[in-house]
């Protein structure tokens, strides 16, 4: 779904004492970054967070839903949930929320096992 221009500016400024933070129009929304971190995702006008284990809890017992990317495949889910619209308006409470972001993403990032994906993945490109 598309982003309008003022609600990304209005997500921009509510995260701006985080620093650092960028956007990147991609597939019809909005990739967040901090430094080089992916940790948000505007669709439409909803904003995401990307989660871990140790936030998960903080958006289900919320009722928040997750962001599922493709209509036709309801079940499909990644791990980046809904921000609620109370945290979303208290900029300050904003940016502590997507700091847990940036830190599930920076986590991932580091995962045993997204580091032997990356190794195999550039393992094929080099056989080419």
């Amino acid at each position: 779904m598309t982003v309008k221009d003022h609600y990304l500016q209005w997500v921009l400024e509510q995260l701006s004492g985080a620093e650092r933070i960028s956007s990147r129009r991609m597939f019809g929304g909005v990739g967040l970054y901090r430094d080089h971190v992916f940790f948000g995702i505007i669709s439409g006008d909803t904003l995401y967070f990307k989660v871990d284990d140790a936030s998960r809890a903080h958006y289900e017992t919320r009722g928040m839903s997750q962001f599922r990317p493709f209509r036709d495949k309801p079940l499909l889910s990644m791990s980046y949930y809904e921000v609620p619209a109370d945290v979303l308006e208290d900029a300050e409470e904003c940016v502590e929320w997507a700091m847990r972001a940036v830190a599930a993403g920076i986590a991932k990032a580091r995962s045993p096992n997204r580091r032997k994906r990356d190794s195999q993945r550039r393992g094929r490109a080099d056989r080419r």
